[in-house]
């Protein structure tokens, strides 16, 4: 023999249903019992969200930085970076947008070489340039950065030396400075 619950106030006309019956028949549960469905969903959306976190962070992070390319500093110098071979070692060319001489400034050789990249894809490397315009050298070391958005920056320290007449100006012969270049393309 079955037993009924007496209608509720709330739901007048309607005998209350327990939970398993409430699911089975797609209706409401009874009132003052738990609906283990939000509970479920609940933890579901936590773990899509968790899940679309993770995902964007590993995307983020994997992303490696490339040398080859096209690249530009704060000040307007650009530089073009060839592939690497085999052992890590690119050339490329260097045109300035700024020197200290009144020849006409053109562009530059560069060789460099980059570090093999650690897991995190921070990439150092090191290049000189070799002016033909002036009796100067420059070599630059740094390293290269991907932001959240994808962006690459290529961080660098330079010591250029140039040409002096005597060791007695040797003081006065190597500037140090840096450089900032982003990605062209």
């Amino acid at each position: 023999m079955r037993s009924t619950a007496a209608p509720s106030p709330r739901y007048k006309g309607r005998r209350s249903r327990s939970p398993g019956e409430a699911r089975r028949a797609g209706a409401a549960p009874a009132p003052g019992s738990r609906h283990p469905l939000p509970a479920a969903m609940g933890r579901q959306s936590c773990s899509l969200v968790l899940a679309v976190a993770l995902l964007s962070l590993s995307t983020t992070s994997a992303r490696k930085c490339e040398l080859q390319g096209l690249w530009k500093n704060e000040l307007g110098s650009n530089m073009t970076l060839s592939a690497l071979d085999a052992a890590g070692a690119f050339t490329g060319s260097y045109h300035t947008a700024v020197a200290a001489t009144n020849k006409r400034i053109v562009v530059s050789p560069l060789k460099g070489a980059q570090q093999h990249p650690s897991t995190k894809g921070k990439v150092t490397f090191g290049f000189t340039v070799q002016w033909q315009f002036a009796d100067s050298i420059t070599v630059f070391v740094g390293q290269c950065f991907v932001d959240r958005q994808g962006k690459e920056t290529l961080e660098t320290t330079w010591l250029l030396r140039e040409e002096v007449p005597s060791r007695r100006d040797s003081w006065k012969a190597t500037r140090i400075g840096t450089n900032i270049f982003t990605r062209i393309k």
